[in-house]
C-alpha cells in the first residue's frame, strides 16, 4: 500500500502514545446539569490533543460516530502548530509561533504532523462498528486522503461526499463551488450493508398514501380535505416528516421550505402573486435562487404563495424528493451554517467562519446513529454537533450523546452557550423552531494537569484517589473505568476479562513513603482458585517475594514510578 511522506512524520508517528493523562475537571457554573458526569453530553476546553487522550479511559471503543472539521490549511485561518513534540526541527516551528500562511514552505508538513496524532486517537475512540466524517477543500484534499489510508486503511474507505455549498459568480477559469466529506470506517466489514434513514418507511408511507388519492380524488379541495383528515389522524407516527401537510396532483408536499439567502446579500428581483398581479414581499436578504432559476421552479408549480403579495412565497417540496440514502453529492447552501448561529446570537457582533450547518450534521448523523450512540467533534467550534444531535433526539425520542471538544477561549461563551440555548429555548426568538425547547444537559469540563509520575513521588501535586484509580485502571487493562465498582475497603478499582486491580494509594505523602503490599494484605486477598484471574496490585512498595506472590497470583506494580500496560 503507498504511504506518505512528509516532514516531521517519524516524530509524530507515535506521539500520541507519549503523551501523558491529563485531568479533565469539572466547571459546574459552565455545566447545564444536576449531576456533572463524564457519561454526560460533555463539552471540554482545552487541547483537542490532549483531550483525546483524557477521553480514552472512558470512551476507547465507544464512539460510534465522530465528525471532524479542521482547519483547511487555505493559508488564511491563522492557526499555528503547537504540538510540544520533542525533535529540534519541530522546536523551532513551537518557536516560530507564527500563524501558518501561504509564504510558508511547510505548510502542509506542519498540518499533517497536527493531524497523524489526533487522527490515531479518534481512531483508538470509535467502536468497531464506528465511522469518522472529515470535511476538506482542495488545498489538502490529496494529503487527507492518504493519511487516512495509512491510519485507517485503504479497504475502510467507505466514500467521498462532495458537498455542493456555495455559487461561485469570481471571474475564475474554474468555479469553485464545492468541498469535500471523507468517510471512513474503523472496520468496514462491521457496517450494515446499506445506510438508511429510519425514516425511510414513513416517506415511503406519504408517497403511497399520496397515489392513493390521486386515483380517488379528481377535485383539488376534496383531495386535500381527505389527506388533512388522514394526516391528523397519523400525525404522531410522522415525525420528522410532520411537515408534509399538503397534497396535489404530484403527491404529498410540504411547503415550509424557504427561499431566503442566508447571511449575506442575494438575489433581488420581482416574483409577481398569481391572484393580485404585484410584486410579492421579498426575503429580507434577497432570493438564494437567480431569476432564471425561480422562472424554472415557476413553470414546475413548485413556488407557493400566500393569499397576497404581503407573503414571502415558499418552496415546495414533494415526499417523494426528501433524501433517504445517503448521497455522494449534498446541496445544501454553506452560508446557511452562519445563520443558524447568528439567528442564535442576533445582538452579536462577533463573526464565526463558515460553521457548518446543522442542516448538514444532521444529515450525515440520520443515516449513521441510533438511539444511545456517541458523537464526537473535536473542533467543535460553535457547537453545530451539539445542535444537531439535540435536534434529531427530539425528532425522534433517541437518547444520542455528544461529545465536544474546543481549544479556544469562546469555548464557553459561544460553543457552550449555544447548546445552552438549544436546550432551553430562546422565547424571544423569530424562529419557530429556536422557541422550541429542545431538552437536555451537558457537562462542561477544563483539560486540567497531567498526570505526572515524578510529581507523584515528589508529594508535588498528587491526584485524588477517582483520577488515579481511571488512569491506572485504563492504562493496565484498556478498558473502561467504572467508578461504582470501586471498593475502598478492599483496594479494589476493577476488573476485566483477564485481570483484578488493586490500587493501595492515597493523596497523601506519608502514606505513600510507609505503604507497601505485604503478607497481611496479600492474605487479605486470599488464596485464589485455579482458574482465578490474575491480580495486578499497584502499590509503593512491596515486602513480598516471588514465590508468595506467585502463590496469590499477584503481579506486583510499582506506584509512583511505573505503570505497565498489559493489555497488549
Amino acid at each position: 500500500m503507498a504511504t506518505i511522506h512528509f516532514k516531521g512524520k517519524s516524530y509524530v508517528q507515535n506521539h500520541h502514545l507519549t503523551l501523558k493523562h491529563h485531568h479533565l475537571v469539572p466547571n459546574p457554573d459552565a455545566s447545564l446539569t444536576d449531576k456533572i458526569s463524564l457519561h454526560d453530553n460533555l463539552i471540554i476546553h482545552g487541547d483537542n490533543l490532549l483531550a483525546l487522550k483524557a477521553l480514552l479511559p472512558t470512551y476507547a471503543g465507544k464512539v460510534k460516530c465522530i465528525y471532524i472539521d479542521p482547519p483547511y490549511n487555505t493559508g488564511n485561518e491563522g492557526w499555528i502548530y503547537n504540538d510540544n513534540v520533542n525533535s529540534p526541527m519541530m522546536q523551532e516551528w513551537l518557536k516560530a509561533n507564527q500563524p501558518i500562511d501561504k509564504e510558508d514552505l511547510a505548510r502542509h508538513d506542519k498540518w499533517l504532523c497536527m493531524m497523524m496524532p489526533r487522527l490515531k486517537l479518534l481512531r483508538e475512540l470509535l467502536r468497531d462498528d464506528g465511522v469518522i466524517f472529515i470535511s476538506i477543500d482542495d488545498n489538502e484534499v490529496h494529503h487527507l486522503r492518504m493519511l487516512m489510508d495509512e491510519i485507517f486503511g485503504e479497504s475502510n474507505w467507505v466514500g467521498t461526499i462532495v458537498w455542493k455549498n456555495a455559487t461561485d459568480n469570481n471571474p475564475t477559469n474554474v468555479a469553485v463551488e464545492h468541498e469535500y466529506i471523507f468517510c471512513f470506517a474503523k472496520n468496514k466489514t462491521q457496517l450494515p450493508s446499506e445506510w438508511k434513514s429510519p425514516i425511510s418507511d414513513i416517506k415511503q408511507k406519504l408517497i403511497e398514501v399520496g397515489d392513493k388519492l390521486n386515483k380517488n380524488c379528481t377535485d383539488t379541495d376534496k383531495l386535500q380535505q381527505s389527506y388533512s383528515q388522514w394526516f391528523k389522524e397519523n400525525k404522531a407516527y410522522l415525525s420528522p416528516l410532520d411537515r408534509y401537510k399538503y397534497i396535489d396532483f404530484g403527491g404529498v408536499y410540504t411547503g415550509s421550505q424557504s427561499v431566503h439567502n442566508p447571511g449575506r446579500e442575494g438575489y433581488r428581483y420581482d416574483v409577481i402573486h398569481q391572484e393580485t398581479g404585484k410584486p410579492c414581499k421579498q426575503p429580507l436578504m434577497g432570493y438564494r435562487f437567480p431569476e432564471a432559476t425561480m422562472k424554472e421552479l415557476l413553470a414546475q408549480n413548485k413556488i407557493l404563495f400566500g393569499q397576497n403579495e404581503n407573503k414571502i412565497i415558499e418552496l415546495k417540496v414533494y415526499a417523494k424528493e426528501y433524501e433517504d440514502k445517503l448521497s455522494s453529492l449534498i446541496m445544501i447552501d454553506g452560508r446557511i451554517g452562519a445563520y443558524d448561529v447568528k439567528k442564535l446570537f442576533p445582538q452579536s457582533k462577533r463573526r464565526f467562519d463558515n460553521p457548518k450547518p446543522v442542516q448538514l450534521i444532521k444529515q450525515l448523523l440520520s443515516f449513521t446513529v441510533k438511539d444511545c450512540d456517541v458523537v464526537l467533534d473535536s473542533f467543535a467550534g460553535s457547537g453545530t454537533m451539539a445542535h444537531a444531535v439535540l435536534a434529531l433526539n427530539q425528532e425522534d425520542g433517541g437518547k444520542r450523546k455528544f461529545i465536544l471538544i474546543e481549544m479556544e477561549g469562546y469555548a464557553e461563551s459561544l460553543t457552550a452557550e449555544r447548546v445552552r440555548r438549544v436546550i432551553q429555548g430562546i422565547p424571544t426568538a423569530k424562529d419557530e423552531a429556536l422557541k422550541n425547547v429542545l431538552g437536555g444537559s451537558f457537562s462542561f469540563f477544563e483539560l486540567g494537569d497531567p498526570v505526572e509520575m515524578q510529581a507523584i513521588l515528589e508529594g508535588d501535586s498528587l491526584p485524588v484517589y477517582e483520577d488515579l484509580a481511571r488512569y491506572v485502571f485504563y492504562t493496565a487493562t484498556g478498558d473502561e473505568f467504572d467508578p461504582a465498582k470501586v471498593d475502598r475497603e478492599r483496594n479494589f478499582i476493577g476488573e476485566n476479562k483477564d485481570f483484578e486491580v488493586y490500587l493501595l494509594y492515597q493523596p497523601d505523602l506519608n502514606y505513600l513513603r510507609s505503604t507497601s503490599l505485604d503478607l497481611d494484605k496479600a492474605e487479605k486477598l486470599g488464596l485464589p482458585e485455579s482458574n482465578c484471574k490474575k491480580r495486578l496490585v499497584f502499590a509503593p512498595m512491596k515486602y513480598l517475594d516471588t514465590e508468595t506472590l506467585e502463590r496469590y497470583r499477584i503481579e506486583y506494580c510499582q506506584l509512583p514510578f511505573e505503570i505497565y500496560k498489559f493489555k497488549e
